[in-house]
């Protein structure tokens, strides 16, 4: 048996194997044996009986073909561009890996790669999803925070914020939620870098996009999250939206108490409440009544604020009574139909 046992020197010198390379880049081993199969991706040293050893080169090229795919560049186009910065520098010290033979034709190009959920490289149940979803999911799962940054604000300036938030942040995060929830403890750290990115950028929207002008003296929208409800991203692009169209907002996040959110609706005296709850758990429909029936103003002149519960955690019997908006797109429009030009009567 301790014929068997290699010291950590014997395993620096062999290399990294296949699937300490996967965990390391956030891809599937089968990922990185379809590299090295179709596109000459792969271990230059193999010992015979042996799992597959990649040295510092090996690992350099395939570092390098997953920068590449990530960005949107082909497979195949993103390996010969890494075969060509690495494979003849010989930067580990051995000779480069000689051509493999083919049995292509000539001029005939390669089989593409085999297509799987997610995309290569992603190792995330995604689905047929957006290009620029599937590049931030592979920048998420590699806790590459620059490259996250980079798309998230390129989606935004070229789709606007609508459709970033429901076409490429949402099935990211949905998606990585997805994947902790089936790997135990595994990509928790994945979801909570990625939430901190979509947030930082949401919340950089009114210098990414153009802005109408604030109206002036119009009431605001007064956004929350219900006592014990921790998930406020939801809130903060509908905010983001909101802002966009110049309508004024008062956004107080996550976990609300209600005594500081009926003191915040008397305070303000909004046109709208929007109260976001994830889970049935911290939809609380008496809390909705109950800030629904609230009145402000001059007798005779009495105002009250529009209700409009919004998430998952509302289930039907509990918007009886109450507008529903089926996503960020409607939810501004119903929010922002009082603020036209007659808002004041």
């Amino acid at each position: 048996m301790a014929a068997d046992i290699e010291s950590p020197d014997d395993r620096t010198a062999a290399g990294v194997t296949t699937g300490a390379l996967a965990r390391r880049l956030g891809v599937s081993p089968t990922t990185l044996r379809s590299w090295d199969r179709r596109y000459g991706i792969g271990p230059a040293v193999r010992v015979r009986g042996r799992h597959r050893r990649w040295a510092p080169r090996d690992i350099a090229m395939v570092e390098e073909m997953c920068r590449l795919t990530a960005t949107g560049v082909p497979p195949a186009e993103a390996a010969r561009v890494a075969r060509l910065r690495f494979a003849a520098d010989g930067a580990d010290g051995s000779p480069p890996e000689p051509a493999r033979a083919s049995t292509r034709a000539v001029g005939t190009p390669p089989s593409p790669p085999p297509v799987r959920p997610g995309g290569a490289g992603s190792g995330l149940p995604l689905g047929d999803v957006r290009q620029e979803c599937r590049g931030l999911a592979r920048a998420a799962v590699r806790m590459d925070a620059p490259e996250m940054e980079r798309r998230l604000v390129e989606s935004v300036r070229r789709h606007g914020l609508t459709v970033a938030w429901e076409e490429v942040m949402v099935p990211a995060l949905r998606a990585v939620g997805r994947k902790w929830e089936s790997s135990g403890d595994r990509y928790v750290e994945v979801e909570h870098l990625l939430s901190w990115h979509v947030s930082s950028t949401l919340r950089s929207a009114p210098f990414l996009l153009p802005r109408a002008e604030p109206l002036p003296g119009a009431p605001p929208v007064v956004l929350a999250c219900t006592p014990g409800e921790q998930h406020s991203l939801a809130l903060e692009a509908l905010t983001a939206a909101l802002g966009e169209r110049g309508v004024p907002t008062r956004t107080l996040g996550a976990a609300v108490p209600a005594e500081a959110l009926l003191a915040c609706v008397r305070r303000t005296g909004p046109a709208a409440v929007v109260l976001w709850a994830q889970t049935r758990s911290t939809a609380s429909v008496p809390l909705a009544r109950h800030v629904a029936g609230l009145t402000w103003g001059a007798p005779g002149a009495r105002r009250r604020p529009a209700v409009l519960p919004v998430g998952p955690g509302w289930g039907r019997r509990a918007l009886a009574g109450f507008a529903r908006c089926a996503g960020l797109r409607e939810a501004v429009e119903t929010l922002s139909r009082p603020y036209g030009d007659d808002w004041t009567r």
